[in-house]
């Protein structure tokens, strides 16, 4: 049989391992992508590494999520930032350039290539024919290093595409497909690959819609061709050189097959507060609206933000309906400031914000309690948008604008047959407002070498771990249910955000989404023997920000006793010293209660020969089997206390 695009993929780049489903293989790295709100840390396990330059053929650190400098600590992580780029060897992306994917997507993004990143939507690069994948921080500093990506191989998910969308529905409404469908533990361990006739009508932009949200679904990445529409693409981006095409064999084999007819998709919308929550729009209109909100890395292209233009042309939005639009990069903004979209917009009553990610992390646009907030951002998950007790809703610019005229959530067809509306004639320029000029290019290793890194009093050192000891016997200090995110690990947003590299201060937010009292309580265990979290179904969920392993690890836990984990987080917690731990029979999850004591002995042992677990409750009197899917090198990591220690004497 055939190979598809993922499988070509795999094998160019193919250094450890064989692509058998479930064991590990080891891909060589050609780029990597870190952003502000994750790539501090990464700057200081460079540092902590004893790196002198970056080994990946192209590295770009970006200032897309902290934007606002509501005090100091913003602006000097952003020269902390630009002198570790200057110093690593890295391009550096100035705040305000943009938002990392679009961007890495107009400047970097290369067909054929391979690519990490410390941003769960590192995916959207799949778009351009790229396998790009969302890691931790420490596995992008390990890349950086010049190691290949350690992944559990993954099944290649073939998605068939067939026809053409209908009028006023766009690529947002097919990723919502996919999750209506499959929920948000559908893609976990697979690479989706999307081929067949529909592709054609998508353009690349279209394409980085749907690859961006596959880490919404769990995928390990996902993949589109490169064929004429990544050709179009990067010759408006004056970047036709970059392009090689790379197409699924005839005969293309896949490990799993899903088909969708295009033409067969309508209008849908993820209720509050999950992407997987996924129903059609009707199901829901009337439903009032006190904002919308257009832009951030899911719904990034010169598209999505035109056709909402052409809806509001000559309209002024609700009085009670705040209509927001984050541009994703500066250059977005400037074609549709050169095609009239921005001033339809403004005179409509939208607010332009800053290019950047802002509301999408909860940095600004924070709704108010109780009103519901229409975003085409990629996640919804509570309290991420900053408001605590918040209602977001995801969905296209065509439903987000339509919604914006009405007050209420409404269909953008049924608005189009009261109006009398066209579909938008779009037509983008054929040739993008490409400026280069807030892209610092890297230094000449001579200079780079002669860079101090420029620390603010709010950068700490990373803490040193000690090495998992063979014995466990520490109580339940949290037991959390199923689909747990990382954002109610370690909350995004304005006010905990700024303290991203400051360990010590950020673990003081840690889990208060879920219990207040849990960073005061944790400390307690800390320079003891520990504590335990107990979690359900896909725990770890969401952004791949390792602070959700880190900060826990800081206020004493050891290990997390969980129904499943979530790749980017499961990862995470073996690279810091967190043993990660599922129940087999999972029915004993409902056995252990929080303040229960647990117990796991000879676990050096275990860990080294993939053995089963047994952990006893001694509050209960009870014992269950357990087991901890680690690969030999990442159980090294975890007995070690990390990947840290480990690298900087393999790299010395």
């Amino acid at each position: 049989m055939g190979r598809g695009v993922a499988r070509k993929l795999i094998d160019a780049h193919l250094v450890e391992g064989e692509m058998v489903p479930g064991g590990v293989i080891g891909l060589s790295v050609d780029q990597t992508l870190t952003q502000d709100a994750t790539g501090t840390l990464v700057m200081q396990e460079l540092e902590a590494l004893g790196l002198d330059r970056t080994r990946a053929g192209v590295s770009v650190q970006y200032v897309d999520h902290n934007l606002l400098q509501t005090d100091e600590k913003n602006a000097e992580d952003h020269a902390f930032l630009h002198s570790a780029a200057r110093r690593y060897g890295m391009w550096y992306s100035k705040p305000g350039n943009g938002v990392s994917h679009p961007t890495h997507m107009q400047r970097f993004g290369v067909p054929g290539a391979t690519m990490v990143g410390s941003d769960s939507h590192t995916c959207a690069a799949g778009s351009l024919g790229m396998l790009a994948v969302g890691v931790g921080g420490l596995e992008v500093a390990m890349a950086i290093a010049g190691r290949p990506l350690r992944v559990r191989a993954p099944l290649i998910w073939g998605v068939r595409l067939t026809g053409e969308l209908p009028p006023w529905t766009s690529a947002k409404d097919v990723i919502l497909e996919m999750l209506r469908r499959h929920g948000v533990k559908g893609g976990l361990n697979r690479i989706i690959e999307y081929h067949g006739p529909g592709v054609a009508a998508l353009t690349a932009m279209d394409r980085h819609v749907i690859a961006n949200m596959g880490a919404e679904l769990g995928a390990t990445t996902t993949v589109f061709p490169s064929d004429g529409a990544v050709r179009d693409f990067l010759r408006a981006e004056g970047r036709e050189d970059d392009f090689t095409e790379l197409l699924p064999d005839d005969d293309a084999d896949y490990d799993v097959t899903d088909e969708i007819d295009l033409s067969g998709v309508e209008p849908l919308i993820a209720r509050p507060s999950s992407p997987g929550d996924v129903v059609p729009v009707r199901e829901v209109a009337g439903t009032d609206v006190s904002q919308v909100v257009i832009g951030s890395s899911a719904n990034p292209g010169l598209r999505d933000y035109a056709v909402a233009a052409a809806m509001v042309r000559g309209r002024q939005t609700d009085s009670a309906v705040s209509f927001d639009v984050n541009p994703s990069s500066r250059q977005i903004l400037s074609d549709l400031t050169r095609t009239g979209a921005t001033l339809d917009l403004i005179q409509a009553g939208a607010r332009i914000h800053q290019a950047g990610c802002l509301g999408c992390i909860g940095m600004g646009q924070a709704p108010a309690v109780g009103r519901n907030s229409l975003r085409t951002f990629p996640r919804n998950f509570p309290g991420r948008s900053g408001t605590e007790e918040d209602a977001v809703w995801l969905c296209s610019p065509e439903t987000a604008a339509a919604s914006a005229l009405t007050g209420v959530i409404t269909d953008p067809r049924d608005l189009a047959g009261e109006l009398d509306l066209d579909r938008p004639d779009l037509r983008p320029p054929e040739r993008s407002s490409v400026n280069t000029a807030m892209l610092v290019p890297p230094l000449p290793p001579e200079e780079a070498e002669r860079v101090e890194l420029v620390k603010g009093p709010n950068i700490s050192a990373l803490p040193d771990f000690p090495p998992l000891p063979d014995r466990i016997e520490a109580p339940v200090l949290l037991k959390v249910g199923d689909d747990v995110s990382t954002d109610e690990i370690s909350p995004a947003g304005a006010l905990a955000l700024p303290f991203r590299s400051n360990v010590p201060r950020l673990a003081e937010f840690t889990f208060t989404r879920i219990d207040e009292d849990y960073p005061s309580r944790a400390k307690e265990t800390a320079e003891g023997a520990g504590h335990i979290v107990v979690g359900g179904e896909n725990y770890g969920q969401g952004s791949s920000r390792e602070h959700a392993a880190i900060t826990p690890r800081y206020l004493g836990l050891r290990a997390v006793i969980a129904k499943s984990f979530a790749r980017i987080h499961w990862q995470n917690l073996a690279n810091f010293g967190v043993l990660a731990l599922r129940f087999a029979e999972p029915g004993d999850y409902d056995r252990v209660g929080s303040g229960d004591v647990l117990v796991l002995d000879g676990l050096e042992e275990a860990l080294s020969s993939g053995s089963e677990l047994t952990v006893r409750n001694t509050t209960r009197d009870e014992e269950y089997r357990l087991d901890h899917q680690l690969s030999p090198a990442q159980a090294e990591a975890v007995l070690a206390g990390g990947q840290i220690p480990l690298l900087a004497r393999e790299l010395h």
